[in-house]
């Protein structure tokens, strides 16, 4: 079988968690089934290193699909193009964006459908896109897989899609993240903190990844903090501005604030195995990659008890109102100063993280891959 997979989001220092979905489940996926010839199609000249295999055929597309109006060209004419050219037999895309009106079976990933359910989190183009297309890429699926079933309950009614269409496919964790000796930890506070003690939080920064709230809580929680405990921000400032800028500017605390921006992944394995506790208080999420890398660092977690998020946590974090700045700050206060509880929601973490990882996400998905083809084959006999 030709497999043609839209790879635009494999970007070699870039990729976020689509990106790193896509990355974790076809390098396992194409060295397993050698009997597949697999069609990459990215939008740039890719590196070779996400050849994984020999059965891996690279295509590069026009336009670079960065905008919205680019991703109509990219996907309605070039990749349209490519499938028919390439003889494609089934079409894999890691995101939810797909060629419509296609001849051959389709499996797409829908992550979480945060566009539909707060109209102020993307850009106002991307947004438009999305209102347009996302309930079309849904409806043109042969499938759809999603990344927990708080995500798929919510494409079900929010698209009235049949449930047994949609499959769910947990993500995993990357296995760099683990225990830190107290060396090593204390080299990591050196290079990143002064020296001191900090909560981290890891993420693109997004309107809906509330850190805003965040930034207000630390600071009442360092009202009564005699230790000189920092917050650590990881991730790339894509949005700055009203509440977030405000919040940031009105803080006691700021000095105790270190905005590190993209990270290496060697440098966040260290920075977040040297933390006191993630704190990931998401307006909305599909599902929290953090919350499991931060099981593997064996490190204590404080996430929003919203969406996916107590799925995926499994009793195993602290669960607080995104919105509530004084339960995330007592959460932090807690954990600060309570070693044994801390201990208790390691122990937690640790049986939890047991039911994830990309060998599992990937077998799963290949099993939804599968269900497509055998869909489409069914459908021609009836």
């Amino acid at each position: 079988m030709r497999i043609g997979v839209n790879t635009r989001l494999l970007l070699h220092g870039k990729m976020d968690g689509i990106g790193w979905f896509t990355y974790e489940t076809l390098s396992r996926i194409v060295v397993s089934h050698p009997e597949h010839q697999f069609y990459f199609f990215f939008d740039r000249k890719p590196d070779p290193r996400f050849f994984f295999a020999s059965n891996v055929h690279p295509v590069v597309l026009c336009p670079q699909a960065r905008h919205p109006l680019l991703w109509i060209l990219y996907f309605e004419v070039s990749m349209k193009c490519a499938l028919k050219k390439h003889k494609i037999d089934f079409l894999f895309s890691p995101e939810c964006y797909i060629p419509l009106r296609l001849g051959i079976p389709t499996l797409s990933v829908f992550h979480d459908l945060n566009y539909e359910h707060a109209k102020d989190y993307l850009k106002p183009s991307h947004q438009m896109y999305m209102d347009y297309f996302s309930r079309r890429f849904a409806g043109g699926s042969t499938r759809i897989a999603t990344v927990s079933t708080y995500s798929k309950q919510d494409i079900v009614d929010t698209y009235q899609i049949d449930p047994n269409k949609v499959d769910v496919v947990y993500n995993g964790a990357n296995e760099g993240y683990r225990p830190l000796s107290l060396e090593e930890q204390r080299m990591t506070r050196a290079r990143f903190s002064q020296g001191a003690r900090y909560f981290i939080f890891i993420g693109t920064i997004l309107k809906r990844k509330n850190l805003s709230t965040l930034l207000k809580s630390f600071d009442r929680f360092k009202a009564t903090d005699k230790e000189g405990i920092k917050l650590l921000v990881v991730g790339n400032r894509v949005w700055w501005q009203d509440e977030l800028e405000a919040e940031y500017n009105a803080m006691k605390y700021q000095k105790d604030v270190v905005f590190i921006g993209r990270a290496p992944q060697e440098d966040l394995f260290k920075l977040l195995g040297s933390s006191i506790a993630l704190v990931y208080p998401s307006l909305f999420e599909g599902f929290g990659i953090p919350i499991l890398e931060a099981y593997n660092a064996e490190v204590p977690v404080i996430t929003s008890n919203c969406t996916s998020m107590p799925e995926v946590a499994g009793g195993a974090a602290i669960l607080v109102e995104p919105t509530d700045s004084l339960a995330m700050a007592a959460a932090m206060g807690r954990i600060a100063k309570d070693p044994l509880f801390c201990a208790n929601l390691v122990a937690k973490g640790c049986e939890q993280r047991k039911r994830f990882s990309w060998d599992i996400t990937a077998n799963k998905l290949w099993e939804s891959m599968m269900k497509t083809v055998n869909a489409r084959r069914n459908n021609e006999k009836e």
